[in-house]
């Protein structure tokens, strides 16, 4: 199953449209968002998706009511973690913060979170899978990035949203 996973939009209108045709062009089952949308204004974007999203908050949302009231429309949004068992049987738990990860106690093969707004894929040392996809908004680090996954493989990508000069290709 393919799966893209975003974060920390910031109200980034042109970088969330660009993730979204990312995501379509990818041909992604499923959408994961680990918080930081902002604004409620940043939530029409999402409804070009061509795939059930779902999402948590972060620690930036400005108006939880409407955010809520406008994702009714796009996908799900709670307060993490926020649990997800895809239909190949792979089970997601999805935060903001990476260290909201310690009050799990239920059972996952991949944990998602934002708040850094640095890309990351890692694996812990129970064989669990860990991502950060980066900041979509790419305002903190100039680099705009979503990940792409694959579940029956654990093959996770980060892409880049916007082209990067050559010479400037290595990790943050």
């Amino acid at each position: 199953m393919k799966v893209g996973i975003f974060a920390d939009t910031h109200d980034h209108l042109d970088n969330i449209r660009l993730a979204v045709a990312r995501f379509n062009e990818a041909g992604v089952e499923l959408a994961l968002f680990a918080g930081d949308l902002v604004s409620t204004f940043s939530v029409p974007p999402l409804r070009n998706l061509n795939a059930p999203l779902v999402a948590c908050y972060g620690d930036n949302e400005g108006n939880k009511l409407g955010l809520q009231s406008g994702f009714g429309l796009v996908g799900k949004l709670s307060e993490p973690p926020v649990f997800v068992t895809t239909d190949d049987g792979t089970r997601f738990v999805l935060t903001h913060m990476k260290r909201q990860l310690r009050a799990v106690t239920a059972d996952y093969d991949i944990a998602v979170f934002g708040h850094t707004h640095k890309p990351r894929i890692e694996s812990d040392t129970q064989g669990r899978l860990l991502i950060n996809p980066g900041e979509t908004s790419g305002w903190s680090f100039g680099r705009p990035t979503i990940v792409l996954l694959e579940t029956t493989t654990r093959e996770a990508t980060i892409v880049d949203l916007i082209d990067r000069p050559a010479g400037n290709n290595h990790e943050k």
